[in-house]
């Protein structure tokens, strides 16, 4: 961050010398101060013509650098800045006791998708790839890519995977309860029928699927606090 800033200090720096010497030349009478006066032999107008380029291109350049240097800056921070997904924007509308998990790694090592627990329990949501890039052919899911069409792994059976393996996880030997776990894949353009495991939602169909879920009457207040604490140990 203290090269970034550094960088925003040098380049709002050049702008306003720059700015600050095209108004000493153009607007007041320093630059006519310093230009050789009466008549002139070949080595004065030189140097006013090097005055005057000084007095018009030096300006101008420094206002460039310093406008490509935050120009930079910004496309740093910009690249930086972590951007929400299409589903976890359509979650923000949902009540208080409704908690989105992220970036959670199991007890076996391996990340989930993003997990959404409320009173029903918990659901793991996993974003489609792209439709325009992506076909089934057979059954199989490919994706292209710069050689050609990859196989992918059926989005679908793989949030299903990762609601079973969130479900055994929040099961734990310790645990004296069942939560229960849902699935969901969440994307635009599909035509794709859901299956007995998984939904199939587009994004502005996520925060109603979530409403819709029914409370799990066995998660008392306690045991939902005891699936939290679970979940910030794994967030760590």
């Amino acid at each position: 961050m203290a090269p970034l800033l550094a960088g925003t200090v040098i380049g709002t720096i050049l702008i306003v010398t720059g700015i600050v010497l095209a108004y000493i030349a153009l607007a007041t009478p320093a630059l006519n101060a310093v230009l050789p006066s009466g008549r002139l032999n070949i080595g004065q107008m030189a140097t006013g013509v090097l005055v005057w380029s000084i007095a018009l291109v030096g300006p101008a350049a420094l206002v460039l650098v310093g406008a490509s240097r935050l120009v930079r800056i910004l496309t740093t921070l910009r690249e930086r800045t972590p951007r929400r997904s299409a589903t976890l924007r359509a979650l923000d509308a949902l009540p208080d006791d409704v908690v989105v998990a992220r970036g959670l790694t199991l007890p076996d090592g391996r990340a989930v998708s993003d997990v959404v627990l409320g009173p029903f329990g918990a659901a793991v949501l996993r974003e489609l790839p792209p439709a325009p890039v992506t076909r089934i052919r057979e059954g199989r899911w490919e994706l292209k890519g710069r050689r050609g069409w990859l196989t992918l792994e059926n989005p679908l059976d793989r949030a299903s995977r990762d609601a079973e393996r969130v479900r055994r996880w929040l099961g734990h030997d310790d645990a004296d309860f069942v939560v229960k776990v849902y699935a969901a894949v969440v994307g635009t353009g599909w035509n794709i029928a859901r299956t007995s495991d998984c939904a199939v939602l587009a994004p502005n169909e996520v925060a109603a699927w979530i409403s819709a879920l029914p409370p799990q009457r066995s998660l008392t207040e306690g045991r939902r606090e005891q699936v939290l604490d679970l979940v910030r140990e794994a967030a760590g």
